[in-house]
């Protein structure tokens, strides 16, 4: 629901200071949710059918690899059988690492197939918009057609036709890290989803934040909202959210990825879009970058110093803005002269934006914010098309 396979849903703590760099080397992968949820229900489903427990116990993923996950725990008795397989992310910094993904199987009503339910620390839907139906337990369309591809491969093994089971997934402690993810911003209430498109955590995977920032707007949309904001982070979601008086659900976990969501409005347009962000990050947007992370490229101080000529500043100040060391310190000596540059890269920042939504039915804002929240630069709402 929130995100496919990294799971941490976090925004950075501030507009221009990006967390969670990739660190240098080799990165290992690891299992979603999804797949350890798999595994645990197929080891639990053998042993309800057989009495033993496979350990370790393969599965397929929907790509044809074949891992093996090692059982945490088991328990059959009472009709039931119970497994728990670790989640490992891998070098993924994936707030789901190390929880137990557990399921129990239990017996079906004949013809029923393979139904599910939420356990403890799982969460359930109550938003229209996402995948899943309100009232439905939080596991994906995937990782439910990778359980029941499973146990059909489990049962064609034993002789049998396609089972008729009640899969129940828990997270022990998923309520409590949930918090943590985009979960309750997009109305997934009780505890974490079991997500997953391919079972296996790609380290920093630039498409798992895209894939929320999509849900977050298809859940706007459903919801009837007219207005969304996406920021680079949390003071400028925060600035903007006081600005409009939005709520959480017009919130849009945009982060560095301005492209990833604009690319997604133009196609499933909001009326009211705002991009908000601190000077650098804009300045970036400015530049004509969609990617505003450090990796995609700096700050380009020279053109802020051109920015700054063309808010009037005085030719020694634009010649000290080429040698200055941040766009902070640009922005404060333009503040210092009284000058609207705020609202010139605001107003530069509106154009590249523009040009990504182009023939959307939207009108655009760009807010610019300091560091303590305070707008410093704006261009107001204007339609793109």
């Amino acid at each position: 629901m929130s995100d496919p396979s990294r799971e941490t849903g976090a925004s950075p703590s501030d507009p221009d200071i990006e967390l969670g760099d990739k660190p240098a080397g080799a990165l290992r992968r690891g299992w979603t949710t999804g797949a350890c949820a798999t595994a645990a229900a197929k080891a639990a489903f053998v042993a309800l059918r057989t009495g033993a427990f496979p350990d370790p116990v393969e599965i397929v993923l929907p790509q044809g690899q074949r891992p093996e996950f090692a059982l945490a725990r088991h328990a059959l008795g009472e009709g039931a059988a119970t497994v728990g397989v670790i989640k490992d992310a891998g070098d993924d910094p994936d707030v789901t690492h190390g929880l137990e993904v557990r399921a129990t199987i239990r017996p079906g009503a004949p013809g029923s197939g393979v139904t599910f339910r939420a356990g403890e620390g799982v969460g359930t839907v109550t938003r229209e918009g996402l995948p899943i139906p309100p009232g439905e337990p939080a596991i994906n369309p995937m990782p439910r057609q990778m359980i029941r591809d499973n146990l059909a491969e489990a049962a064609a093994a034993l002789g049998e036709g396609p089972p008729d089971v009640e899969v129940a997934i828990a997270i022990p402690g998923g309520e409590r890290v949930a918090l943590k993810t985009l979960n309750p911003r997009l109305g997934v209430v009780g505890g974490l989803s079991v997500l997953g498109t391919t079972g296996i955590v790609v380290p920093y995977s630039c498409a798992a934040w895209i894939h929320s920032i999509h849900r977050g707007v298809d859940v706007a949309r459903a919801g009837g909202l007219v207005h969304v904001a996406g920021a680079t982070g949390s003071t400028s979601e925060e600035a903007v959210k006081r600005l409009h008086g939005l709520t959480d659900q017009a919130l849009i976990d945009m982060g560095d990825f301005a492209g990833g969501m604009l690319k997604y409005l133009r196609k499933n347009p909001v009326p009211q879009v705002t991009v908000a962000g601190g000077i650098a990050k804009m300045a970036k947007l400015g530049q004509g970058m969609l990617d505003l992370h450090s990796r995609a490229g700096p700050v380009d101080l020279a053109w802020l110093a051109e920015r700054l000529a063309e808010a009037g500043a005085p030719a020694d100040a634009v010649a000290r803005a080429r040698e200055a060391n941040t766009a902070l310190e640009v922005l404060r000596a333009a503040q210092a002269l009284g000058l609207p540059f705020g609202d010139i890269v605001a107003a530069h920042a509106w154009k590249t934006a523009a040009k990504a939504l182009r023939g959307a039915p939207i009108a655009l804002e760009i807010v610019v914010f300091d560091r303590n929240g305070a707008l410093v630069g704006r261009m107001p709402f204007h339609p793109v098309m």
